[in-house]
């Protein structure tokens, strides 16, 4: 299903609700329509893996998309997380066409994905697109310099806290639904580190957990009791949407004037 005027997609879904996409000019966003393709992201979904050829990059919108270092014995880790503030698959913008990572889907929902020759090309022509994804890939180096500091130097529970919290910030439910299995590859630690973590955050009346659901019943606990991390991660993602806003603002601002103040989209 293509994203366009006339596709009949609902009106639910948009590509505006990705930060990226909405912060495009209006002739960069108009010729970027076309090529988008609404797609369902489903819970546990491998997007790419490692040293595997990456066709699409993927927007999402109303998902979030794990990143994982994969070891040669299985177990992973997660370098940094992606939601509707950015863009997953950057190595194809970045000169390669695989990367020693993997991309999955932590929560589920919806998102746009692009064919990796178009997004090379956009990439390429420079100008006002360039610079956005060049920033934001800036704000995702940031997140997984962290993900490394915070995986040697935090514990368990500090760094569950801050996953959680990073997770809130993406989504607009308080209730996760998330398997044991999920959060340990997540975090890199085995599952019975992430059942007592999690027992602990419960005890202490932060979260409630059952089987595959967490709900937040605190975010001021959950903030207490996080590692620096979050805040720095946290900071750098509120930067970024920021400049994404302001970027876009002036986008629309020159659109109007170009076009005698007539809208150019909704």
């Amino acid at each position: 299903m293509i994203a366009g005027a006339s596709t009949g997609i609902p009106a639910k879904h948009s590509p505006n609700q990705n930060h990226l996409l909405a912060a495009l000019p209006t002739p960069d966003y108009e010729r970027m329509l076309s090529h988008l393709e609404l797609v369902r992201m489903q819970l546990g979904q491998m997007l790419y893996e490692p040293d595997k050829k990456q066709h699409h990059v993927y927007f999402p919108t109303t998902s979030i998309v794990s990143l994982h270092y994969v070891t040669e014995s299985g177990v992973s880790a997660e370098t940094a997380g992606v939601g509707n503030e950015g863009m997953v698959g950057v190595a194809l913008i970045m000169g390669g066409d695989s990367t020693s990572s993997s991309a999955v889907v932590q929560t589920a929902g919806h998102g746009y994905r692009v064919e990796a020759r178009i997004i090379k090309e956009d990439f390429a022509r420079g100008g006002f697109a360039q610079g956005l994804l060049l920033r934001y890939i800036q704000a995702l180096m940031t997140q997984m310099g962290q993900a490394a500091a915070c995986n040697r130097l935090h514990t368990v529970e500090e760094r569950l806290c801050r996953w959680l919290l990073l997770t809130l910030d993406r989504c607009v439910s308080t209730e996760l639904v998330m398997t044991q299995e999920l959060v340990a590859s997540i975090l890199g630690v085995r599952r019975d580190g992430i059942s007592e973590a999690a027992g602990n955050l419960q005890r202490a009346g932060f979260i409630n957990y059952r089987r595959g659901h967490i709900s937040v019943t605190s975010r001021a606990g959950l903030e207490a009791g996080a590692c620096e991390c979050y805040g720095v991660v946290k900071r750098e993602m509120d930067r970024l949407l920021a400049d994404v806003e302001q970027l876009r603002e002036s986008a629309s601002a020159v659109s109007f004037d170009v076009a005698a103040s007539k809208p150019t989209r909704g």
